[in-house]
């Protein structure tokens, strides 16, 4: 049942469509910079090529690490609920998009009575069915702008998942390597207590044969017990941290437990592209402009408001008493209509909403452009601390070279009577400190690693944000 208003109504939704009230968008200028300062002159030792490719941990060649890393997206329940916000989004995205279009109904109705009236019996039985259309024309572009403000709005929502998936597993590699260092300091106190039961037993025989003193014993067992001390404290901080990464790959604790291993040795570094290219590569920079965008649009939905809403509406349908006469030309009958509403005096209302969108607006252009100054600070941050590390590491493992070498000297001296015991307990102190720091050091240096692949958006690019 198709008649000429219905057809009418539906091609004007092509036709009634004038401006756009407000500003079209433009991408804002931001700070921008062609090299990274602390880069200069400096060389990665070991120069990753899979951070493009997502999987950016990869580049540690470290097993467990990956299958860790790769239960983040499946079973993390934060990103699981980041996930069902951007879904939200791009259902508001779809819902506005509806508003460009006529909405159409159907009814259809049927009904049959019986009456006696003065002896005789009336039956009646009658049909209906009708279409009915209504629709607001985007005259002044409100709805556009309010698909523009969604849009940016969702492609936001997308940034925001893709930076909340690469800050968990920044976290997860993190506390990763905090646990493999918890590993490392646990076999070196180990070895430590073993050396210390054996320096005590020295000194207790040298005391049995009254060539040591009482206090060289006492000495001795103070260190081993400080020892053993810091092995449980050790075993307390694995306990906190091995539950914290159960956490992130969405398991309890008491059903995840993490083998001891070795801490990573290698410690790749992201490319350093032109930093240029860093406003296309973090989701945080993307997320914060599409943020303005949004704004940008809803400038637009606020100023339509000064502008007449028009109405149209119309009906076509049908009544007979049998169902085959529903379509037939003499059952039909049709209705339209128009309206246009504007209001004329509102006390400052439409500019005080015009005033606060653009208001919103700079905001968050501030924000942007404070989101990028960031951006690049975090890089430079990191590569200063990379190369640094770096060399801190070659110089800890000389240090840590030389203070075993003296703690043999000067306990091979103990035992010949030629030092003190003081002498003893400050070499081994120092071996101690030395082989820890350089643990330390390492971890940084993989945390700093981590850190500037987070920085450099760890693979992502604009390009992967949703088009809408």
């Amino acid at each position: 049942m198709t008649r000429p208003l219905i057809v009418a109504l539906l091609a004007a939704s092509a036709l009634l469509t004038a401006c756009a009230v407000g500003p079209d968008y433009k991408t804002p200028t931001a700070p921008t910079e062609t090299l990274f300062k602390e880069a200069t002159g400096w060389t990665p030792s070991q120069p990753m090529d899979m951070l493009d490719r997502g999987a950016w941990w990869a580049g540690f060649n470290d097993p467990v690490l990956d299958g860790l890393e790769k239960r983040i997206s499946v079973s993390n329940q934060t990103l699981i609920a980041q996930e069902a916000a951007y879904q939200q989004a791009s259902s508001a995205l779809a819902q506005s998009q509806s508003g460009l279009v006529p909405t159409l109904g159907a009814d259809a109705s049927g009904s049959r009575s019986h009456a006696d009236a003065q002896g005789a019996q009336i039956k009646t039985t009658s049909y209906s069915a009708g279409l009915t259309a209504a629709w607001s024309p985007d005259l002044w572009g409100k709805v556009r702008r309010q698909i523009e403000a969604a849009r940016a709005n969702a492609q936001l929502s997308a940034a925001d998942l893709a930076n909340v998936r690469l800050s968990l597993q920044a976290a997860l590699a993190d506390d990763y390597f905090q646990i493999r260092e918890t590993d490392e300091l646990n076999t070196i106190l180990t070895a430590t207590v073993a050396n210390y039961q054996r320096a005590l037993q020295l000194t207790q025989n040298q005391y049995n044969v009254g060539t040591a003193a009482r206090a060289d014993v006492m000495s001795a067992r103070t260190q081993l017990e400080n020892a053993e001390a810091s092995l449980a404290d050790l075993r307390q901080q694995r306990a906190q941290l091995e539950h914290a990464i159960a956490l992130l790959v969405g398991e309890t604790p008491a059903n995840f437990s993490l083998a001891p291993g070795a801490l990573a040795e290698g410690a790749p570094s992201a490319p350093l592209d032109l930093a240029s290219t860093l406003l296309q590569r973090r989701p945080d920079v993307a997320s914060a402009e599409r943020a303005v965008a949004a704004a940008s649009a809803e400038i637009g939905v606020a100023m339509a408001a000064y502008f007449p809403a028009l109405s149209l509406s119309g009906s076509d349908s049908s009544a007979a008493s049998k169902v085959a006469n529903l379509f037939k030309a003499g059952s039909a009958s049709w209705a339209y209509g128009a309206s246009a509403t504007e209001s004329l005096i509102d006390f400052g209302a439409r500019q005080a909403a015009v005033r606060g969108a653009k208001g919103l607006y700079r905001q968050r252009l501030a924000q942007y452009r404070q989101t990028v100054l960031a951006a690049f600070g975090n890089v430079e941050d990191q590569i200063a601390a990379l190369r640094t590390l770096e060399e801190e590491v070659r110089l800890r493992d000389a240090a840590l070279s030389d203070a075993r070498q003296a703690e043999a000297v000067i306990t091979n001296q103990y035992r010949s009577g030629l030092v003190a015991y003081s002498a003893v307990i400050l070499a081994q102190n120092t071996s101690l400190t030395a082989a820890q720091s350089r643990v330390a050091t390492q971890r940084a240096r993989l945390v700093a690693s981590v850190g500037l692949i987070q920085a450099l958006g760890g693979g992502w690019t604009r390009k992967d944000l949703p088009a809408g």
